[in-house]
């Protein structure tokens, strides 16, 4: 049986950014957000240029060339940053998290850097797929602080690790699908300022892959806003 895609995505802002520096791409065979860093129009860049190596990968590819093919699109995206910090040097530390996931009806495969997050619900219960590439991450992974203090911590919009044109290793994963699942990307915008706990009684109670997406990125607009927001929702279906 050969699964299918049902998905939406939305974007803002937010309240306190002057623009918006995420950049998104849904589709039948893939989905990436990624968030720019960098300040002025520069995180605008870095985010575009990634999702725009990337969208070629929509498109049927076999379960054994998915992981070369996610591979490939990212080194691409990261020459393309190298390229444009070479040809205009003020553009230097311009850089992007991106997490994208490929999907060809019996496997979905992933690569992730920095910080934006992917989530899988499946029966019901919600799962975080990706790892933030933060300092106060690695403080939680080192035993120097409790996972409940890394919100409030002063240093938790540290990332360690982008895209920002220089050699990176990004993580990769695979996963099973089964229908039924619902997948969601989103930029650290929604998870900064909503908990797992109320996005995941969101990803269950509300069936609608626009509504559900609209309605995570309005409980980040009532938290303040304070970053840009995007969050890509996708239900693996049947077809029937």
């Amino acid at each position: 049986m050969t699964l299918h895609l049902r998905w939406a995505a939305v974007t803002d802002q937010g309240h306190v950014r002057s623009n918006n520096e995420d950049c998104h791409y849904a589709g039948d065979r893939l989905l990436v957000v990624a968030d720019g860093m960098g300040g002025m129009a520069a995180g605008d860049l870095a985010s575009r240029l990634t999702v725009e190596s990337m969208v070629s990968l929509d498109a049927p590819i076999d379960t054994e060339n998915q992981m070369d093919a996610l591979h490939s699109g990212l080194e691409l995206a990261n020459r393309r940053i190298a390229e444009q910090v070479a040809a205009d040097p003020s553009l230097q530390g311009m850089g992007t998290t991106l997490t994208a996931v490929l999907f060809n009806g019996e496997r979905a495969a992933m690569a992730h850097v920095g910080d934006s997050r992917a989530y899988l619900l499946r029966d019901g219960r919600l799962n975080q797929l990706t790892k933030d590439d933060t300092y106060v991450q690695m403080l939680v992974d080192q035993g120097l602080i409790k996972p409940e203090e890394a919100a409030g911590h002063p240093r938790r919009a540290v990332v360690t690790r982008v895209l920002q044109g220089e050699p990176v290793s990004p993580a990769y994963v695979i996963v099973e699908p089964l229908a039924g699942d619902r997948w969601l990307l989103c930029s650290d915008g929604l998870t900064g300022v909503v908990n797992d706990e109320t996005i995941e009684e969101e990803m269950r109670t509300v069936p609608d892959p626009k509504a559900c997406a609209e309605r995570l990125v309005d409980l980040a607009l009532r938290g303040g806003g304070p970053d840009n927001v995007t969050v890509v929702i996708a239900d693996v279906t049947d077809g029937s």
